[in-house]
């Protein structure tokens, strides 16, 4: 059974950093590509960055130059590392890989930036 398990969520003041990580199981071979997602309250369910079987990552313009997301193929594993953090990027985090034909979601992990 493939489960993707997200982790590193938290409070943080804005300006601080958070790194997330999400770990997939049930799979038996390397995950080709990767997104992370974020959903404010209220809000549709955004791209926040993407990687490729290439390691090309592509950024949401909102994060570009304070996220970078990075992946350890050795243990189908992925990051998000979130620095500079604004009060904006306060969202339930969810990692999302496409596996066997079908969408594949953590369950999220909450970030949120506030004083």
């Amino acid at each position: 059974q493939v489960q993707l398990v997200e982790s590193g969520g938290g409070l943080v003041q804005p300006g601080g950093s958070l790194r997330l990580s999400c770990a997939a199981s049930g799979v038996r071979f390397r995950i080709f590509a990767w997104g992370w997602y974020r959903q404010a309250p209220g809000k549709q369910r955004e791209l926040v960055a993407a990687i490729t079987i290439t390691d090309s990552t592509n950024y949401a313009d909102s994060v570009k130059g304070r996220f970078t997301m990075s992946r350890d193929n050795a243990k189908n594993t992925v990051y998000l590392q979130m620095n500079s953090l604004k009060p904006e990027d306060t969202a339930v985090y969810y990692c999302h890989a496409p596996l066997y034909g079908k969408d594949y979601w953590g369950q999220g992990t909450q970030v949120t930036v506030s004083s």
